[in-house]
């Protein structure tokens, strides 16, 4: 069996990528990426440069938006199953450049989910996000809650399992979308809470500490991430169509997490209390009750003791210098 993953660069696609060549040595893991800009180059080009250690994976550029390069994949390559998780990220950035959100997340979704019904693939799981819900007062939030997105990535999210939903009742590919929350862990985004913060601590450099910290955030190791995705590949579904949230069911308080890295590092922070960013939500608690029941599965990791491994492993790599 051959799995197609797009954005094989990104942090989940590089290390589902990575799980399934080393657990499916018999099947071909082939992925795609356009190695855009948003953050390190360098840091997708090593992700990308440790997968070539696996003899069965292979990597091709591409852009979603190119259908033809696309099309060309899918027919020579005998692929069931497809993992889309390349999209353009980041919450505060999709008022900067709305146009770069469309032409991936909607456009590049439609040509990738159209091709899988064409190639008749037998699943597609896609990354959707938590951030579909927006601001909600009722903890944690299940997949049933009533999705409010409040910027233009997660409105984009929201579109995708619309789409999703409605071509799974036409074909007979099941189609699964991934709420996820925050997911951490080695090699992930420079420009998430955690590596931020770490450069500033490592450079001495002033943090700004949106909402002075008052946040709360659901974080989820990527370990736990690619074993429910392997589950959920491999699971038989009854319906054509399903929606799970990624996530530990275990907020974590931003301040007090600060507070622990800071004082494993031996560093003293130098903080900048900011007024809240409008378009970020406060609090996320995602409740994951429905994937782990589905797959019969128990969250194993536990983010405090799993940073100091990371945070060692950060500075043993050195990975602020993985700018450019």
């Amino acid at each position: 069996m051959n799995f197609l993953i797009s954005g094989c660069a990104g942090f989940i696609g590089y290390h589902l990528s990575n799980y399934l060549c080393k657990k499916y040595k018999n099947s071909k893991i082939i992925g795609f990426d356009n190695l855009n800009n948003y953050y390190s180059v360098k840091l997708k080009k090593k992700r990308i440069s440790n997968l070539k250690k696996n003899r069965n994976f292979s990597f091709s550029k591409i852009d979603l938006k190119d259908k033809k390069k696309l099309s060309e994949l899918f027919k020579k390559r005998k692929i069931k199953i497809v993992f889309h998780l390349a999209a353009q990220a980041g919450v505060r950035d999709s008022l900067k450049m709305p146009k770069s959100y469309f032409k991936s997340n909607f456009e590049g979704y439609i040509n990738i989910i159209n091709l899988s019904k064409m190639n008749k693939i037998k699943k597609f799981i896609f990354a959707s996000s938590s951030s579909v819900y927006g601001d909600q007062k009722k903890f944690p939030i299940n997949e049933k809650t009533k999705i409010i997105p409040k910027n233009i990535y997660a409105a984009t999210k929201k579109v995708n399992e619309e789409i999703g939903e409605d071509l799974s009742k036409i074909s007979n590919m099941k189609v699964i979308g991934l709420r996820f929350f925050t997911v951490y862990g080695k090699y992930g985004r420079p420009d998430m809470f955690v590596f931020k913060y770490l450069e500033s601590l490592i450079k001495r450099k002033n943090f700004n500490l949106f909402n002075k910290g008052n946040h709360l955030r659901d974080y989820t190791h990527i370990e736990d991430v690619v074993e429910m995705m392997d589950l959920l590949m491999r699971k038989k579904m009854k319906n054509n169509f399903e929606i799970f949230n990624i996530c530990s069911n275990k907020p974590i308080d931003i301040n007090k997490l600060s507070l622990f890295i800071a004082k494993f590092v031996g560093i003293k922070p130098k903080l900048s209390l900011r007024a809240r960013n409008q378009i970020e939500v406060v609090k996320t608690h995602g409740d994951n009750r429905k994937i782990l029941k589905f797959l019969k599965y128990k969250i194993k990791k536990n983010i405090y003791l799993e940073l100091p491994k990371i945070i060692t492993w950060y500075k043993q790599n050195k990975i602020w210098n993985f700018k450019v």
